[in-house]
């Protein structure tokens, strides 16, 4: 029997019948993205026929066909079956014709590469895998750096036994294949000394959201199994697409170090592989370089526009060279499928404790009984429906993942085989908790929340929450723009699909405290910090950078440019941080910058802070973030908008400092809003109106301050009303001044999703946008279009 061999550069996406969607696709690559820049390590398949006439050489067929045909009658177990079609494959012998072929391409390889016994990666490619519709991630085994033919024989055998694991037969199960009719080639790689470098997974599509303008990558060192696996928690990078090809931006719009504690290296003494653990250098440093990382991206962009399709990657560094190979490739089977014309948003109403935090996966709540399991070989003891905890899963757990509600791990990231299939299976997961199966215990009610960013909460208890479905198909046209108000960057990917016209209020002081954690005056002035425990807390945060200052802007930046790029090129308004003294001093190393204040709702907060001396050199990082977000990343749809701005001198002061710092209103297409949040702001509208491009009306502080009313007080929060007369004229007079004046002016509030009159107020105002909740969005953009319609008929 002849051709039983082809070589990577003789195949193409289109031989799937051959030699399955895994070797198809490598072959695609070697022999059509070489020339763009793609690099595939070197190898050679075996084909499904081979595959069939090793079967048939040892009369296989009609054995394995009893012994299904018993599990399918129930007579025998999963487990008994699978374990007894794998021990024959692994017994028989190999037909002498396809021995030959496979070793003499081995021999071929060892002559192109200049080595004897190189080692190689044995992958298995089953004929029905890697579909646009079935993934079959991780359902046959693949082999790492085997030597010499004996072993490379006997790493064949085993790829062809693993199309008959457990968790191979029930996935075909599952998906509706016929086992007999599914036939597996085997892919021989050279190996990429990854072992000495890093790896991982890429994905040319948010795996979460379903967002379609950026590459989602995870590194770890060593092998990558075990980001597969999800054994280890990864680094995660996330770059945005579009700008890539502008050589002068660096797009990265996310960076995070995983904890990485472990590592897959070769072994010695009959073993291929083993997991060492890591450095501690390893573990606080990042896998990729920005160079690398903008590589990587740029590779899965190309992949992509070629197979015209989302597509799932794995890649690998090579530790001697530096070099940068992608060892798989195939589409992406979740997201690119997911239903786009309704959105589901999860509201929870009351929760327990918090036990516990990781990814989240999903973008939905459950609820449950916890059921921790060891190993898969106890499925006897899981109870259906309930919360599946475990260290971390592999494909042997699916049977089990099923079943569950959602699933709780220790380990892994967005893009591990818990991540993964839980997608596949619309499960709610939350996976690299660190310590999840030593926080929980059996029978513990708990609930599992997606629905609140990427990260992921455990609570004690059932919580009561709510399912409202957005059907984006009768979200109504309105001349009024409909914002949105965004303060977790982590979350402005769920909301992509909404037809929003922008953000108008982006809040920088989220990411500060919730990302940053240190006052920006602890980065500049950390030699005058005096509290010990914080001053150790902000060594551990900014490790790795030269200078502390980088590191708040840095990170602000990178949190910025999560929701700048989700609504790129639609404007995006960025509010500078708002917190009030008592809040600065709540961030580490905070307290002895902020002085004490018996009001700081009206106190040393917004414009009279940015130019003070007091704070001159914290407002300074954070024109640098914007600079960055602009100029680095190239987020130009980026507005800068100043708060509690106090008087037109305050103004000429702030646009001052900023020019200072970079940011000159009008240069690079920089505009400059201003928040209308105090009476003078209406009073003096006009002044205003020259020293800035737009308003934004804040209709909590209006109120406020127009009604002489604490927003925070019980008491008095029967007078806390935006439908006071008093109120209305405030914001009607500063609509009809501002437009007066050339000037755009929006509202950011919830009033007019909760009040459709107050929805009538600010249309017939005249005013140009509203910016709400994305939640509220659709009910906000109902009750404006109903109030344009009254309009025109008036």
């Amino acid at each position: 029997m002849n051709n039983q061999i082809i070589w990577f550069e003789n195949l193409k996406r289109n031989d799937i019948a051959k030699v399955g969607g895994k070797n198809a696709s490598l072959g695609e690559m070697v022999s059509t993205l070489g020339p763009k820049g793609i690099r595939v390590p070197a190898g050679f398949a075996t084909t499904a026929d081979a595959f069939r006439h090793f079967i048939e050489s040892n009369t296989l067929f009609d054995h394995i066909g009893t012994e299904l045909d018993a599990l399918g009658a129930g007579r025998i177990t999963l487990q008994e079956a699978g374990r007894r079609i794998r021990e024959m494959i692994v017994a028989a012998d190999w037909p002498e014709d396809l021995r030959s072929e496979i070793c003499a391409a081995y021999q071929e390889m060892a002559d192109r590469i200049g080595a004897k016994n190189p080692a190689v990666a044995v992958r298995s490619s089953a004929t029905a895998e890697d579909l646009p519709d079935a993934s079959f991630a991780g359902q046959q085994e693949t082999f790492l750096n085997v030597r010499g033919e004996a072993e490379l024989l006997a790493a064949c055998k085993r790829c062809y036994a693993s199309l008959f694991t457990d968790r191979a037969i029930t996935y075909r199960q599952l998906q509706g294949f016929d086992h007999q009719q599914v036939a597996l080639s085997i892919g021989v790689q050279q190996m990429v000394r990854s072992d000495l470098g890093g790896s991982g997974v890429m994905f040319s599509i948010d795996t979460e959201s379903g967002f379609d303008k950026v590459v989602l990558i995870n590194a770890a060192w060593g092998l990558g199994e075990n980001v597969v696996q999800g054994a280890v928690s990864p680094d995660e990078y996330m770059v945005y697409k579009p700008f890539l090809e502008d050589a002068a931006l660096a797009p990265i719009i996310e960076r995070s170090c995983g904890a990485k504690k472990i590592k897959m290296v070769y072994a010695t003494g009959g073993q291929q592989t083993k997991n060492v653990p890591t450095s501690r250098a390893e573990r606080a440093t990042f896998v990729l370089s920005e160079a690398e990382i903008l590589s990587l991206a740029r590779q899965a962009v190309t992949i992509e526009q070629h197979y015209g399709q989302p597509m799932d990657m794995e890649w690998a560094r090579d530790g001697e060279t530096g070099d940068l190979f992608i060892v798989q490739a195939r589409p992406e089977t979740v997201q690119s499928r997911a239903e786009a014309s309704a959105m589901k948003s999860y509201t929870l109403k009351s929760v327990g404790p918090r036990l516990l935090t990781g990814l989240s996966v999903g973008n939905a709540v459950a609820t449950g009984q916890v059921c921790m399991l060891e190993s898969p070989r106890d499925i006897d003891r899981f109870v259906d429906g309930s919360v599946l905890v475990t260290s971390t899963t592999d494909p042997d757990w699916v049977p089990i993942m099923k079943r569950a509600s959602a699933i709780i791990t220790d380990h892994g990231g967005r893009t591990s085989h818990a991540a993964i299939v839980s997608r596949e299976l619309g499960l709610t997961a939350i996976v690299g908790t660190g310590d999840a199966t030593h926080v929980l215990h059996d029978e513990q009610e708990v609930t599992v929340s997606c629905a609140e960013g990427e990260e992921g909460f455990v609570y004690a208890g059932i919580a009561e929450f709510e399912v409202n479905e957005i059907d984006l198909g009768e979200v109504p046209e309105t001349r009024t723009k409909i914002m949105l108000n965004m303060a977790n960057p982590a979350a402005a990917a769920r909301w992509w699909r909404l037809p929003a016209d922008g953000v108008g209020l982006a809040r920088m002081e989220f990411v500060i405290s919730n990302t940053i954690k240190v006052h920006p005056l602890a980065l500049t002035r950390f030699d005058e910090v005096k509290d010990v425990d914080a001053r150790a807390e902000i060594d551990k945060l900014t490790q790795g950078y030269e200078r502390k200052s980088d590191y708040f802007v840095d990170t602000l930046a990178m949190g910025l440019s999560r929701i700048a790029a989700v609504h790129y090129p639609r404007p995006v308004i960025v509010r500078m941080s708002d917190f009030k003294t008592n809040e600065y001093a709540d961030l580490l190393g905070g307290r002895q910058f902020e002085p004490p204040e018996e009001n700081p709702m009206i106190g040393f907060r917004g414009a009279s802070r940015y130019y003070s001396e007091n704070y001159k050199d914290g407002f300074a990082l954070e024109c640098q973030a914007i600079r960055n977000l602009r100029e680095v990343k190239g987020f130009t749809n980026v507005v800068v908008m100043i708060p509690f701005c106090r008087s037109p001198d305050e103004a000429d002061k702030v646009l001052s400092v900023m020019a200072e710092n970079g940011l000159k209103r009008g240069e690079n297409g920089l505009e400059v809003y201003v928040m209308c949040e105090i009476p003078s702001n209406v009073i003096l509208a006009e002044e205003f109106a020259k020293r800035f491009d737009g308003f934004s009306i804040g209709s909590n502080d209006l109120t406020q301050l127009t009604l002489g009313v604490d927003r925070d007080s019980e008491k008095l929060a029967h007078l806390f009303r935006e439908r006071d007369s008093a109120v209305q004229w405030m914001i009607s007079e500063v609509i009809a001044r501002a437009r007066k004046a050339g000037s755009k002016v929006g509202l950011c509030g919830q009033a007019p999703s909760n009040d459709p009159e107050f929805a009538r107020l600010l249309v017939d105002a005249g005013i140009d946008s509203i910016s709400v909740t994305p939640d509220a969005f659709q009910a906000v953009k109902t009750h404006v279009a109903n109030a344009e319609a009254r309009a025109v008929q008036k």
